[in-house]
């Protein structure tokens, strides 16, 4: 059996690097295909260096472009891929761009698709990442479900009637947080290098309903500059929103970091007071490392951590913000809840890819 994996962005190799080894620990062939879509050391080597994953067996760099014209390029270039190595099954991650194109490529030539992450919804149609990410699991045989709420989901749409296959697994991001976070005090010398301060923040921002929104921005960066007043917030930013915030005029008072692999961004989790993020990988590994969370958004694919207290959602609006990360700092939850699984994700998927 040999299969094909498609990744092209952070989380994705975070999550296939916990995958891949347990499909190497099985015997089974992979494949490796990284599309490009984060291309620089910071954002992609990085990680492959960091997480022990092979060397991609094709890098096709593709990057900076609209989603469109992406997605096609990616969607071309897989194809000529699949139709090469004549895979068993393609298996993807997410909802990125490279997911969806990955998926497409596969179902246009009868290749199975297993989709980790599905299931997720935000139920905000104007994200990119959840249009990628119904149209992937439409379209895949094997749905890998983190959580039981990603499960109703797709039985609340109908799946049970599109002849897939439909598995709660857990979630593999937490494999690679009980995998990894051992190694990460050895290997990761952040904490030293940017002189950072006891319990700070450690805030990120990438969407481009907050980036390419200047109304939105410029309220996310008032509250941090607010916040960094008398807390610390480290901001590991993204060369294209930096781009964006010096273009646009706004002052950022707090610490801006470069782009971080994953055991220096482990390190800031272990070491930070509370997260603020639009991200949703980096919600649920705030819970893994036992952290609070301010969402810079109005919806979450991780519905269970804003119910159990974990995760507050706070929008944009500058005062909101702050106040959400008031009261995120004031209280204690219980972070002992089994939400995402007992850490055996990997080994859950590839038993399941062993039956057929």
């Amino acid at each position: 059996m040999s299969i094909i994996t498609i990744v092209g962005a952070r989380p994705q190799f975070v999550k296939a690097g916990t995958v891949s080894r347990a499909l190497r620990s099985a015997g089974l062939k992979e494949i490796i295909v990284h599309t490009g879509q984060h291309f620089d050391y910071n954002m992609s080597q990085v990680f492959f260096d960091d997480m022990e994953i092979p060397e991609p067996d094709y890098n096709l760099e593709i990057n900076s472009l609209s989603h469109g014209a992406m997605t096609g390029r990616m969607l071309e270039a897989i194809e000529r891929i699949l139709l090469k190595e004549k895979p068993s099954l393609v298996l993807v991650y997410g909802d990125t761009n490279s997911t969806l194109a990955g998926a497409l490529a596969a179902q246009k030539l009868a290749i199975p698709v297993a989709h980790v992450e599905a299931g997720l919804r935000s139920f905000n149609m104007a994200m990119p990442e959840e249009t990628n990410r119904i149209l992937t699991d439409r379209i895949s045989t094997h749905l890998f479900c983190p959580t039981q709420v990603a499960v109703n989901n797709l039985k609340a749409e109908g799946f049970t009637n599109f002849g897939c296959n439909i598995h709660n697994v857990g979630d593999v991001m937490l494999d690679a947080a009980l995998y990894y976070s051992e190694r990460s005090a050895q290997k990761s010398t952040i904490v030293r290098d940017i002189g950072l301060e006891p319990n700070p923040v450690l805030a990120t921002m990438h969407r481009q309903e907050n980036t390419d929104n200047p109304h939105n921005l410029k309220g996310i960066i008032d509250a941090l500059n607010s916040i960094h007043s008398e807390r610390q917030v480290v901001v590991p930013l993204h060369p294209r929103t930096k781009k964006i915030i010096e273009g646009s005029g706004i002052k950022m008072n707090f610490t801006i970091i470069p782009p971080v692999g994953y055991f220096d961004m482990i390190e800031l989790l272990k070491h930070c007071a509370l997260v603020i993020t639009d991200s949703g990988g980096l919600q649920k590994e705030a819970f893994f490392f036992s952290k609070g969370c301010v969402t810079l958004r109005d919806e979450t694919e991780w519905t269970e951590l804003v119910d159990g207290g974990y995760n507050v959602l706070a929008g944009s609006n500058s005062e909101t913000i702050v106040d959400c990360y008031k009261m995120m700092l004031s209280t204690t939850p219980d972070f002992s809840a089994p939400l995402y699984g007992s850490g055996d994700a990997s080994v859950r998927i590839v038993d399941r890819l062993k039956q057929g």
